[in-house]
């Protein structure tokens, strides 16, 4: 720990100052725990907690991190669950689900008010690991705790969880409990249980699933819950029931979207004397949903985001136009849809048109995420230089800094394409920024200057990782011994003397 400049009076706010401009992790815990000692009536209290939690979290120092978490429980400050949801979200994210799952269950214990947001980080993370029993579980017995609120999206995540495994039916039996527990489905729990039943082909049951939203939530009618009904009608038209479909949009079309009264009397169109494929039946439900009822920006971009998802990206560019033509600007997150599209499509080149030109063109500024799946896109496709362009268009733009995600992208994307040198210098800038990148990406790094002989940058980073007081993993150690025992040792005077001879 260098020379530390303690003012006369310390208060919280100071230490986290302090803790956030140490280099090295343990440096910062040693004047974490260093400001009782030099200050006998400083007490810390929940965000100085929380500062150096998430520096020794971000650093992988779980040891250390686990001693001030038990030492938080023997403090009488109110301790905020978005601390417990942020140290539950490390321990998923360094491997250890275990701990994330027994430190919830130990929030009780803390003088912590409120654990909702710690219970959805909870179940988030078992979903994603696919333990859905253990999922299940959690959320029983967070239900019945006290201080836990369950919020629709939790339910979602646990009926989206189903619905991926064709389980819809028990989805289903879920979403039909919900208002029992008091608990009212959104548009969101909607569309993820309508699209659940569509995939498995319960398309009576989806039918019901409609009719209900169309009592329960629609009865006012929203213009975004367009890409709901959208699910069945399409799922219907594909099974060849064309009669249902038309029956269904009609009700739609007079019942679910807001509508000047000279449309009420709408009748429907005949989708069967259409003649065409299922895509141009296709796109004659999205023309009629977003012009049966108002025209709206939300219809315009509910659909869109929609079809960009499912790459169909012919019939989402031939909507975007025909909403730009009627006037409407489109929203940011239309485009991060489309930029997505197109760079799983390999189309980067367009994808780069539509941040450089189209979006300061309609007025749309772009945010840390468009340029994140913009570099995303690029680096996959082997053009981690045209990405890093991008790195200094977000410098020199106020608004939209770039975060430690985009540095990750593009030190992968220059490893990917074996540009370690490059690598090394947006580290280095990653670095100046003050986001501190994982144990995996010095590895990788490490591990690619010793591959291409450049083993002095290697034991650069090394020290870099020393100086953190971390090590790199033992593949990495490998390539450091190999490399610098391939090397040849430096030639003496009597070597030269020698060849000269």
């Amino acid at each position: 720990m260098g020379v530390v400049r303690w003012p006369r009076l310390l208060t919280p706010t100071q230490l986290c100052q302090l803790i956030r401009q140490q280099k090295n992790p343990l440096a910062a815990l040693q004047i974490f725990d260093a400001a009782r000692s030099r200050y006998p009536s400083y007490r810390h209290n929940g965000p100085a907690y929380a500062t150096i939690i998430d520096v020794l979290g971000s650093a992988g120092r779980v040891a250390e991190m686990k001693g001030v978490i038990e030492r938080m429980k023997q403090e009488p400050c109110e301790c905020s669950d978005s601390v417990f949801a942020g140290i539950i979200r490390t321990y998923a994210r360094l491997g250890r689900v275990e701990d994330a799952i027994f430190l919830f269950r130990q929030i009780p214990q803390f003088n912590c008010v409120s654990s909702t947001e710690s219970f959805h980080a909870t179940l988030q993370i078992l979903i994603a690991e696919g333990d859905l029993k253990e999922a299940l579980r959690v959320f029983v017995d967070g239900s019945r705790r006290r201080g836990v609120k369950v919020q629709v999206r939790s339910l979602n995540l646990l009926i989206g969880a189903l619905c991926r495994k064709n389980r819809s039916d028990l989805a289903l039996e879920i979403f039909g409990e919900i208002t029992e527990l008091c608990y009212y489905p959104d548009r969101e729990t909607y569309r993820i249980l309508m699209k659940g039943l569509c995939d498995d082909g319960r398309l009576d049951d989806a039918t019901h699933l409609l009719y209900s939203m169309l009592w329960r939530i629609s009865q006012k009618g929203c213009d975004a819950d367009v890409v709901v009904y959208r699910s069945l009608l399409e799922a219907l038209c594909a099974e060849g029931r064309i009669r249902e479909a038309e029956e269904i949009l009609c009700k739609v079309l007079k019942k679910g979207l807001r509508s000047p009264r000279s449309r009420r009397s709408f009748q429907g169109c005949d989708l069967g004397a259409i003649g065409g494929s299922l895509e141009d039946t296709k796109n004659v439900i999205n023309g009629a949903l977003v012009g049966g009822g108002v025209r709206s920006l939300a219809s315009y971009s509910a659909i869109l985001i929609d079809l960009y998802s499912e790459g169909n990206i012919a019939d989402a560019e031939r909507l975007f136009d025909e909403m730009l033509h009627r006037g409407f600007r489109p929203q940011a997150s239309a485009y991060d849809a489309k930029i997505s599209a197109l760079c799983r499509a390999g189309r980067v080149e367009e994808a780069a048109a539509a941040v450089e030109a189209e979006m300061p063109e309609r007025g749309c500024a772009p945010s840390t995420r468009t340029y994140n799946l913009l570099m995303q896109g690029l680096c996959e496709t082997g053009k981690s230089e045209m990405a890093a362009g991008y790195l200094r268009a977000m410098d020199s733009r106020g608004g939209c800094p770039a975060g430690k995600e985009t540095f990750e992208i593009l030190v992968n994307g220059f490893c990917c394409e074996r540009k370690y040198v490059e690598a090394s210098r947006v580290l280095e800038r990653m670095l100046i920024r003050g986001f501190f990148p994982g144990d995996a990406i010095y590895g990788r790094l490490i591990s690619g200057l010793c591959a291409t002989r450049r083993a002095y940058e290697a034991v650069l980073w090394l020290e870099e990782m020393a100086s953190q007081d971390r090590a790199p993993a033992p593949s990495a150690w490998h390539a450091l011994v190999s490399a610098t025992c391939a090397e040849p040792p430096p030639s003496t005077a009597w070597d030269d003397l020698a060849a000269s001879e």
